[in-house]
């Protein structure tokens, strides 16, 4: 056999090897001490997994209106239709079940392409925060940016690009790195080296400006990032959210290890939001931003093994068993950080019950507690916020988040 007919054969063999490797799941290899549950086994935690994705891609995977081949998250039924969070929620969620859907390239790419068309006006390589309908047609009715949403894109082009390779239509890891560096010059704080809310927040030393998020702290994220680009400064924001957090922790919620919606810098430190400070008057207490914090502090802690996170994460698993009995039911829609329920806020959300799964995996001690919360996972969905942090949190307590070394 020549060498130009064995090219032919490789070149041939080369897609359907592809899809093979596309459809086996990549190991991902967890702190020891991990748990995840065990009333079912991996076979049966990936099929509930595969049922979750299909419901959520069902129900919220949408093709641009006119423009082939351009997907987005539909985050609502009335009014603006996506988000710039929505988006990175799609690209890192389809990215990690490319083994389990045939698909996923072809989605994950027209999600790229609508994140290219929609460039905020602080930074082109940021995407515009908000998207709705104009004369029949999507188009950025935001603007700025906001810092959750291309935090999640920027790793969801890491793991692209360790699925699919960057030789293809989109340079995976360039259009990454992109992303990586437009954050580091838009949205980390040039004194303090911490995270603000978005790339409009130029006018550091007013409250808002210089306000940080707790649902942004994606120490995982960071520490990817500074793998793929080589830039040590990333590793001064991973310590300053750290310090936030653990103080935040020290002086504000160490019986319960409750973040709170939005920081602001006060004397020195940053400490919960007084009253309100970008939404509404509850800021500074524990809501729908960062209700996230347990998934994204604990997912930290299962893939890199830092234990700095460790005594917040094991106050919050403590807490909210008892504050709950052990019923995931119970956990309600907003609290104090000291515990308390917020007023108005009994009822049940998904987005305040599914972070604490990936919580729960971070002592064998949370083993049935665990379990009652994956399947609460599978048995519910409500809402495209809960529904796709579910997802996400699953994918999580599955074994199924690899980190893009």
């Amino acid at each position: 056999m020549n060498k130009l007919t064995m090219l032919l054969i490789l070149a041939l063999l080369l897609p359907i090897i592809s899809s093979a490797q596309q459809r086996t799941p990549i190991k991902a290899a967890y702190t020891a001490g991990t748990i995840m549950p065990n009333h079912k086994s991996p076979a049966q935690l990936n099929s509930d997994l595969g049922l979750v994705y299909d419901r959520w891609k069902k129900n919220y995977l949408t093709e641009d209106i006119g423009v082939k081949g351009q997907y987005y998250i539909k985050y609502q039924r009335n009014g603006p239709v996506t988000v710039s969070e929505a988006h990175g929620y799609g690209m890192v969620s389809i990215a990690y079940m490319a083994w389990y859907d045939k698909d996923a390239k072809l989605y994950f790419d027209g999600m790229v392409r609508f994140f290219k068309a929609h460039p905020s006006n602080g930074n082109k390589h940021l995407m515009c925060w908000q998207q709705g309908i104009r004369d029949g047609k999507v188009v950025s009715v935001g603007g700025s940016a906001a810092t959750d949403g291309d935090m999640d894109i920027a790793y969801a082009l890491l793991l692209a690009d360790k699925i699919w390779g960057s030789k293809g239509e989109i340079n995976y890891k360039a259009e990454g790195l992109l992303v990586i560096d437009a954050l580091m010059q838009s949205v980390v704080h040039t004194k303090f080296k911490t995270l603000k809310m978005g790339d409009w927040a130029t006018k550091e030393g007013s409250r808002v400006n210089d306000g940080t998020r707790p649902s942004d702290y994606m120490l995982q994220h960071l520490k990817a990032y500074q793998k793929a680009t080589g830039n040590n400064a990333w590793n001064a924001v991973i310590d300053s959210t750290y310090r936030v957090t653990q103080h935040i922790l020290a002086n504000y919620s160490s019986s319960t290890g409750l973040m709170p919606d939005f920081s602001e810098r006060k004397d020195g430190q940053f400490i919960p939001a007084i009253g309100q400070l970008l939404e509404d008057k509850v800021d500074g207490s524990y809501s729908y931003n960062s209700a996230r914090f347990p998934w994204r502090l604990a997912t930290d802690y299962i893939t890199t093994g830092d234990k700095r996170g460790l005594a917040q994460l094991t106050a919050l698993n403590a807490w909210i068993q008892k504050a709950s009995t052990g019923d995931p039911a119970k956990i309600y829609s907003g609290y104090q950080l000291d515990g308390a329920v917020l007023t108005g806020r009994t009822y049940q959300d998904l987005t305040f019950q599914s972070p604490f799964m990936v919580s729960a995996m971070t002592d064998k001690r949370n083993q049935e507690w665990l379990n009652k919360l994956w399947d609460n996972g599978v048995n519910k969905y409500d809402s495209y916020f809960g529904d796709s942090i579910t997802l996400l949190c699953m994918i999580v307590a599955s074994g199924n988040w690899w980190i893009p070394q």
